[in-house]
């Protein structure tokens, strides 16, 4: 018998709308890893990139849990010396409240160009709106 292997037809791919208003942030991001690479459909296979795009809004209103919001520190380092600087969530969430998600998204996707190329498709928003109205996007209701 052979190994069937699907053949990765990118005029199927499908848009999914996700509304992270009250959302834990680690959950909502495990979900949406999921789907970018795929994992909900039959058809996956982990070195195709079999994967749908994911549209998600206020990402402002996500939720953390326990001390994270003061205690649970992002880094950034410029490559020169002394240039680390810490921000916690609360920070973040103040300034690009878009970055706690696709941080928390690429945590969980694999980290070679094959994952690199999952994460272009999440699209993140700070509001209600968003620019992919002509993409119809499905909404979904991710499990809390």
């Amino acid at each position: 018998m052979k190994t069937f292997v699907p053949k990765v037809d990118l005029t199927q791919r499908k848009w999914y709308l996700v509304d992270a208003n009250g959302a834990v942030l680690g959950r909502l991001a495990a979900q949406i890893a999921n789907i970018l690479r795929g994992k909900n459909k039959p058809v996956f296979t982990p070195h195709l990139d079999t994967g749908d795009f994911v549209v998600v809004i206020n990402a402002e209103k996500v939720r953390v849990t326990g001390k994270k919001e003061t205690q649970k520190l992002y880094m950034t380092y410029s490559g020169w010396k002394g240039g680390e600087k810490y921000r916690s969530v609360a920070q973040l969430r103040a300034s690009h409240p878009e970055r706690l998600i696709t941080h928390a998204v690429w945590g969980m996707l694999p980290k070679n160009r094959l994952g690199r190329k999952m994460l272009t498709k999440l699209k993140v928003y700070r509001g209600p709106v968003h620019p992919h109205a002509a993409q119809r996007p499905e909404p979904i209701k991710l499990v809390a």
